[in-house]
C-alpha cells in the first residue's frame, strides 16, 4: 500500500513515553506514560494527520494507592462498542500487575474493572492487545523469568477469553538473544544477582500472509535501547527472530537516542506506521516520534 507519510523529528515536543495509537475513523488518539503526578493517569493526544497532536488531557482514573504508584504503557482496544485499556501499575520494580479500564469514548474517563489479569506473574507490563482475523483476542505483554540462558524480561502471550479475562495459559513468546539486550550486568533481583536482560513493548501486526511483531530490548535508560521483529504463522507462534545479521529495525544513530516501546497503526490511504519514543539530546525527556513503516518478503523497513 502506498505510503507517502513524510515526518522528522518527533511529533510532539513534551514528555510521552511508551506511545500507542488509535486510530478511530479518520482520528488518531495517543495514549502514553507521563510525568508522575497527582489525579489521574496517562497522557491522551488526538490528530487528524499523525503530525500535528492535540493534548486531550489525563484520562485514567487514578486507583486507590495501595495498587501502586507506578502507571506504565496504556493501550487501547475498541469492543461491543466501548474502549477498552490495558496497563500495568505497581511499586516501581515490585508487582507490576496488568489491569482493564474501560470508557465510552477513547479520551475517557477510563474506569478500572477490578481486575488484575495477572495474579500468578512476578512482574508484568506493557500489555498489547491484539485481534486476529477470525476475530479472537490475545494479550501480549512482558514478564520477569528467572531461568534460561539470559534471565531478564521476557515476551509472553495468553487468550483473552474475555475483555477482563485471562485463559490463565500463558506461552512463552521470544526470550532475550543478544548482548545487547542487556539491561544491567550483576543486578540484584529476587534475592539473587543476574546478568538481567530485557524485551519489552510488543506489538503485533497480520501482514503478507503471516504475523510480524516489533519489540523493544536493552536497557531504556540508555542509548543502546533499540527496536528488533519476529514473525510467525499464529499469534500463539512459534515465533521466530528476524534472521541473523538483519540487524535492529531501530536503534540510535544520530537522529535518534535510544528508540524504542513502538506501536502500529495506519494511515488514511492504508499505509503502515510505527510510532515509537526516543531520548531528547539531552536525555531527559522521551519524545513520541512517528515513521512509514513497510512489511516486505525480506522483513520490515522503515522509510
Amino acid at each position: 500500500m502506498p505510503n507517502t507519510l513524510a515526518i522528522t523529528g518527533p511529533v510532539y515536543g513534551d514528555y510521552f513515553a511508551d506511545p500507542f495509537v488509535l486510530r478511530v475513523g479518520d482520528q488518531y488518539f495517543a495514549y502514553g506514560t507521563g510525568v508522575a503526578s497527582p489525579g489521574p493517569v496517562f497522557e491522551t493526544l488526538s490528530s487528524a494527520d499523525l503530525k500535528t497532536w492535540t493534548p486531550r488531557g489525563r484520562c485514567l482514573v487514578r486507583l486507590d494507592a495501595g495498587a501502586g504508584d507506578e502507571y506504565w504503557a496504556p493501550e487501547v482496544a475498541v469492543f461491543d462498542n466501548a474502549y477498552w485499556m490495558y496497563y500495568s501499575v505497581g511499586h516501581g520494580i515490585s508487582g507490576h500487575h496488568l489491569r482493564v479500564a474501560r470508557a465510552e469514548n477513547p479520551i475517557g474517563p477510563f474506569i478500572d474493572q477490578g481486575v488484575n489479569l495477572t495474579p500468578r506473574e512476578m512482574f508484568a507490563i506493557d500489555p498489547h492487545p491484539f485481534q486476529d482475523r477470525d476475530g479472537s483476542w490475545y494479550l501480549y505483554y512482558a514478564r520477569d523469568v528467572l531461568d534460561g540462558d539470559r534471565p531478564g524480561t521476557h515476551l509472553a502471550v495468553d487468550r483473552l477469553v474475555s475483555v477482563t479475562q485471562l485463559a490463565g495459559d500463558p506461552v512463552e513468546v521470544l526470550a532475550p538473544y543478544a548482548d545487547w539486550q542487556l539491561f544491567a550486568a550483576d543486578r540484584r533481583m529476587y534475592g539473587s544477582v543476574y546478568q538481567w536482560h530485557t524485551l519489552e513493548g510488543p506489538t503485533v501486526v497480520y501482514r503478507s500472509g503471516r504475523y510480524w511483531m516489533t519489540f523493544s530490548g536493552g536497557s531504556w535508560e540508555g542509548d543502546g535501547y533499540g527496536v528488533a521483529w519476529a514473525t510467525a504463522e499464529h499469534p500463539l507462534g512459534p515465533w521466530a527472530y528476524a534472521p541473523e545479521g538483519t540487524g535492529r529495525l531501530l536503534e540510535t544513530t544520530g537522529e535518534l537516542i535510544g528508540p524504542g516501546h513502538s506501536s502500529l497503526t495506519t494511515t488514511r490511504e492504508g499505509g503502515d506506521v510505527i510510532v515509537f519514543h526516543a531520548w531528547d539530546t539531552g536525555m531527559a525527556n522521551r519524545l513520541m516520534h512517528v515513521r512509514p513503516i513497510f512489511f516486505g518478503p525480506d522483513g520490515p523497513r522503515i522509510g
